[in-house]
């Protein structure tokens, strides 16, 4: 099982999402070729419905917290709404975000 579907898992079982769209953009950055470690997540769900967009970011980092702490998630790029909002918004997670460039890593 790949990290993206681990995390489609995780992210699945604990949050039951109305929409997910788990992205691997390792290979926009200075990584091996098939690299698993830059992720972009765009998830709708009920239990957003009473926290703010930072809480909403928190419950996401805590359910990948093994991912993140011990580095098969180098980066984590969230964007949330609850669905209110994703239909609010004809239920668009805004996938067209443009995810920074990377910077070349180790400082450079």
């Amino acid at each position: 099982m790949t990290t993206e579907d681990e995390i489609k898992e995780l992210l699945t079982k604990e949050l039951n999402p109305i929409n997910l769209e788990i992205i691997n953009e390792s290979y926009m950055h200075n990584v091996p070729k098939g690299s698993e470690s830059h992720f972009k997540v765009k998830i709708v769900s009920e239990k957003f419905e009473t926290l703010s967009m930072i809480e909403q970011h928190r419950l996401v980092n805590e359910i990948l917290k093994n991912y993140i702490g011990n580095s098969k998630i180098h980066a984590l790029s969230i964007t949330s709404r609850t669905p209110t909002q994703w239909k609010k918004n004809n239920q668009s997670t805004r996938i067209d975000d443009k995810s920074p460039s990377c910077k070349g890593g180790f400082g450079k």
